[in-house]
């Protein structure tokens, strides 16, 4: 059987960094690790809307600094900033009571998001929109915005079928061992009537610094 592991825990410290940011002692690691999940689940339900991709969250001394990576930073934002600061102290109350500062960074190509790719086919899943259409045109747009390669993977009850199974559609390369290369992951899940259908995605994208790629020409060669 093959061994399953996440792309993006396979790569840490290599091409990709952790999404949680804090040292903490053997007393207080439970409760920091719990107001992590809290901020997440909260934000992820209150921003619904605004295409979150990853919420990263870091601890210095009583101040917590929470960055959100979104499509639509306008809908985080509000108007004059009025949601930023509700937010601010709906998370200062999930935080204990510590200092709580936002940031906010805009994702400039949502279509080759892998996480922001699987809740849109999720959400097409929802609509009761073809799992076939919702695939296709997805890897299209992917793949079109620049990406190398694309593979989407639905699993559940498709088309209400009384028998789950899974379905993929995959375009270009997805070299998931070639550890150099930025593979990003996403999954969410879709509640349809007939039950929930997950949705993984994963997209490889071009290298953002091709000038430390090892060249095929050796430094000392004579041209």
């Amino acid at each position: 059987m093959g061994q399953k592991v996440n792309p993006i825990g396979f790569r840490l410290q290599i091409n990709r960094d952790w999404r949680s940011k804090w040292y903490a002692s053997k007393k207080e690691l439970a409760d920091y690790l719990l107001v992590d999940v809290r901020i997440r689940e909260h934000l992820k339900r209150k921003l619904k809307t605004a295409a979150v991709s990853k919420i990263l969250i870091e601890r210095a001394w009583n101040t917590v600094r929470v960055t959100i990576y979104t499509a639509r930073p306008g809908v985080v934002i509000g108007r004059k900033g009025s949601e930023i600061e509700n937010m601010t102290n709906e998370l200062t109350k999930l935080a204990d009571g510590k200092q709580v500062k936002i940031d906010i960074v805009e994702i400039k190509k949502p279509e080759t998001d892998a996480q922001l790719v699987a809740e849109n086919v999720a959400g097409q899943l929802e609509r009761r929109i073809s799992f076939r259409r919702a695939i296709k045109r997805a890897v299209q747009t992917a793949m079109s915005m620049g990406a190398e390669g694309i593979k989407v993977r639905v699993s559940g009850r498709l088309g209400g079928s009384e028998i789950a199974r899974t379905e993929w559609y995959r375009e270009g390369t997805i070299p998931l061992h070639t550890l150099r290369r930025a593979i990003d992951y996403g999954f969410a899940e879709s509640d349809t009537t007939a039950g929930k259908i997950g949705v993984k995605c994963w997209v490889c994208k071009p290298a953002e610094n091709p000038e430390n790629e090892p060249s095929a020409e050796p430094a000392g060669a004579a041209k």
